[in-house]
């Protein structure tokens, strides 16, 4: 039975922001890629998006309601996750320009079960033996879609998507215990100063700055900007209207979009026998977090 037009409008308001998000952050994927394409570097990339990022993050805090000021804790605490973001910025950028697109987010995504692993030893949340199936069955899809063709597949690239999912699982889980209340606008905002600071000073010490060729390439730049900041702030109204367990669930198309976005635009495919782990992967992240 199709849902009537108020039913469709209704879960359209609900879970739209969530899909917008996976759409945007997939989008950035590819336009990374393509500003590697047009000649610049990750470094560049990195501390062009992430000053797009503060300009946009202010416009966004300024038009909406008012934001409850974050306790000094508060701000100590997003101003380190800055560096963390840092770290996932960097890494993801240097896993896509070393892999492909889908291989690249992929391997990123282990990020949902390393954190619920984490949080079960430490205590945050409990695992039982579903979760743990689920979490071994995926990481057998994500083994089988990096082993299928080795190779292929650059291990300094899988370390990067690696290091970045490690950094995913900090700033998840010190987000969950010291600003599960703060405001996400600032929070996004404290922390993007820091990561601002940290790519603009290894800039000017680097004396690093290399420019995409021709306004194409400027182009996909100011995108990667613009979709990071959106799928940011998209994310934190889909919390607010689905919480942040749906929230988690729709993100987990992020992959799945960018592996049918770089097929399209880059001419990036699996193997069968890869597209076989990632489908494994993908399915035992919805069953994983759905184990709850």
């Amino acid at each position: 039975m199709l849902p009537s037009g108020s039913d469709l409008g209704r879960r359209l308001h609900d879970y739209g922001p969530g899909l917008v998000a996976a759409v945007a952050f997939a989008g950035a994927d590819i336009f990374t890629k393509l500003a590697l394409a047009a000649g610049t570097d990750v470094l560049t990339i990195a501390t062009v998006r992430s000053l797009l990022g503060v300009g946009l993050t202010a416009a966004w805090i300024a038009l909406g309601r008012a934001p409850v000021p974050l306790t000094a804790t508060e701000r100590g605490v997003a101003s380190a996750v800055g560096v963390l973001y840092a770290g996932i910025i960097f890494c993801v950028f240097k896993a896509i320009e070393l892999l492909t697109v889908p291989m690249a987010i992929l391997t990123y995504f282990s990020y949902p079960l390393v954190t619920g692993i984490a949080a079960a030893l430490l205590g945050v949340e409990k695992l039982g033996w579903r979760g743990l199936a689920a979490a071994a069955v995926a990481f057998a899809g994500l083994a089988l879609t990096i082993g299928a063709n080795p190779g292929d597949v650059s291990l300094a690239g899988i370390a990067y998507a690696l290091a970045g999912a490690a950094c995913r699982v900090a700033v998840l889980l010190v987000s969950r215990v010291w600003l599960l209340r703060a405001d996400a606008r600032l929070s996004t905002w404290y922390s993007g100063l820091v990561t601002t600071a940290l790519f603009c000073v290894a800039s000017l010490v680097l004396q690093h700055f290399v420019p995409p060729v021709g306004p194409v390439g400027w182009l996909w730049v100011v995108l990667i900007g613009v979709t990071t900041t959106t799928g940011v702030a998209v994310l934190f109204v889909s919390t607010t209207r689905i919480g942040p367990f749906l929230t988690a669930l729709t993100m987990n198309l992020e992959p799945l979009l960018a592996t049918v976005l770089s097929a399209l635009f880059l001419g990036e495919l699996f193997t069968p026998v890869q597209a076989l782990g990632a489908a494994v992967m993908i399915a035992s992240l919805f069953a994983f977090q759905l184990r709850r």
